[in-house]
């Protein structure tokens, strides 16, 4: 997912500390779904599920995740996709076969009892489907967040609200977010804590990135971070065969990004997905309000229709209303 620029913004990732991320947070929404229902899953790779076989993988993500977010202070904003780019339609088939394809080896480590090739799959398989979506929305709303709506990318939209001041940051795994123009771009919040990581158990830490820091230690415009973001590809494009974010710098900085797509690619034209990062599709149709959770409504729809524990629903909720220097709930919002 997103563009793999990892290797030339590893001096630019700072590690920060959750006491650091208190304020409005833009969260790009299908990626923290994706992340959970990748991350939260049995042994075997099989998800959480209730009683009748329904995935509540995003759903414990949502409980759980969000009530650190607010026990630390953080005032999450979930932003969903809207409708796919037509450019992104090739990324999408993509996407999908390959859930397919692991879907199937899945199985097949089961049956032989590969549980580690099993878990490995059975992530790659993970979908973001409507009822998914439909559902976390529903008890986002229990909660008393506020959802907005993206009528194209949701980490456009993010980025957006953040550059207008309304939010402190992205929070997202994906760096396209800095394509999009996201001032700040916080990594891991959705996925912090202990992970098993091919047999080894590691800590994953929240980590900042800063556009504007970015920029200035490469020397580069965002145009051409964006250019760099072409020439190894995109959710929007395939990119160069053999060229990745460290000889697409160089080719940029060097001034040959449009002789390289020539050169390589004659029938590709890349103005349509520089014109997708630098003027996206996003919305000034929202309200950013957060109200009081509906605590008997997110009981019944977890514990009565998921099959939740109450006991473990409970704890979680005490921590909307545990914040430092404030005793009751009301005082938060």
């Amino acid at each position: 997912m997103g563009v793999a620029l990892r290797d030339i913004l590893a001096d630019y990732k700072k590690p920060v500390t959750w006491e650091t991320l208190p304020g409005v947070a833009a969260v790009d929404a299908n990626n923290a779904l994706y992340q959970f229902l990748s991350i939260i899953r049995q042994p075997d790779g099989t998800p959480l599920m209730d009683r009748r076989g329904r995935i509540t993988s995003h759903l414990s993500g949502i409980l759980f995740r969000v009530s650190n977010f607010m026990e630390k202070g953080i005032k999450p904003v979930f932003v969903f996709d809207g409708k796919p780019a037509a450019l992104k339609q090739e990324t999408v088939d993509g996407r999908r076969k390959v859930r397919a394809e692991a879907g199937e080896k899945w199985k097949e480590a089961i049956e032989r009892g590969d549980e580690a090739e099993a878990y490995k799959q059975a992530r790659s398989s993970s979908k973001v489907d409507t009822t998914i979506i439909e559902t976390s929305k529903e008890l986002l709303r229990l909660m008393g967040l506020p959802t907005i709506q993206a009528p194209g990318e949701g980490e456009a939209q993010a980025s957006y609200m953040v550059a207008k001041g309304e939010a402190r940051y992205v929070v997202s795994q994906d760096y396209d977010t800095l394509l999009f123009g996201a001032p700040t771009l916080v990594r891991n919040l959705t996925v912090s804590g202990k992970r098993k990581i091919r047999g080894r158990q590691i800590t994953v830490n929240p980590e900042r990135l800063v556009l504007s820091e970015v920029l200035d230690g490469l020397k580069l415009t965002r145009g051409q971070l964006i250019e760099i973001g072409i020439l190894i590809g995109t959710d929007f494009n395939p990119g160069v065969e053999g060229i990745g974010a460290k000889t697409g710098l160089k080719i940029v900085q060097r001034g040959e990004f449009d002789a390289k797509i020539h050169e390589k690619l004659p029938d590709f034209d890349p103005a349509p997905v520089m014109d997708l990062f630098l003027h996206p599709d996003v919305t000034d149709e929202y309200t950013l309000a957060w109200d009081c959770p509906d605590i008997p409504g997110i009981m019944k729809m977890l514990c009565g229709d998921y099959d939740f524990s109450e006991e473990r629903v409970e704890k979680a909720l005490e921590n909307f209303c545990v914040k430092a220097g404030q005793k009751t709930l009301e005082s938060w919002f």
